[in-house]
This record gives structure tokens, sequence and C-alpha cells, in this order.
């Protein structure tokens, strides 16, 4: 009898929070972070837009950099940030989610 042993890493069963939860799902289906910058280059104001244009106000710039942090979204080419393949992987799965 073979006995198949998986080892995961820590970051794999990591949990996250309820409001990083919700950032997620809102950029996975279609949303996305956008940005203002100051003189310096340093992030001073976000604004999270739904994929239908609307702007929600349920991200803070501590969870944008957490989320950032841990690589669950991403900029590319100085465009907004939005959810990546790891960001993709850690968020839950709704029954409503479409």
């Amino acid at each position: 009898m073979r006995v198949l042993v998986c080892l995961m890493q820590s970051e794999d069963i990591m949990d996250i929070s309820k409001p990083e939860q919700r950032v997620l799902h809102l950029l996975a289906q279609g949303g996305r972070i956008d940005f203002e910058k100051d003189e310096r280059g340093r992030i001073v104001d976000i604004t999270t837009i739904t994929r239908d244009g609307w702007a929600w106000s349920g991200c803070s710039l501590d969870l944008f950099g957490k989320l950032k942090r841990r690589g669950y979204i991403a900029s590319r080419q100085s465009g907004p940030y939005r959810i990546t393949r790891l960001g993709l992987r850690r968020v839950r799965s709704q029954p409503d989610n479409r």
C-alpha cells in the first residue's frame, strides 16, 4: 500500500480575513483598484472600481497594503491593480459568485 504525503507550505493554509475576501471577490469578478501617487511616487489614495464601473469604499490603504505585500494583487505596466493568480487561489468561492 502506497501512502502519498502532501506537504503544504504555510502560505497554502493561511486564512484571509473577511475584508480581504470581499476585496478579492470584487477583483476576481473583474474589478480593479485605481491609485494616485504623490510627487515622491508613493501611493496616497486608492479607488476600488467594480466590474460595472461603480466606486466601492470598502478597501482602505491599510488593507490595500496588506494585499499587495502578500502578493494577492499587482499592477502591470503602471496600470490599475488587479488580482493575481495567488490571490485567485486564496479567495473562497461563494454560491452567488459569477
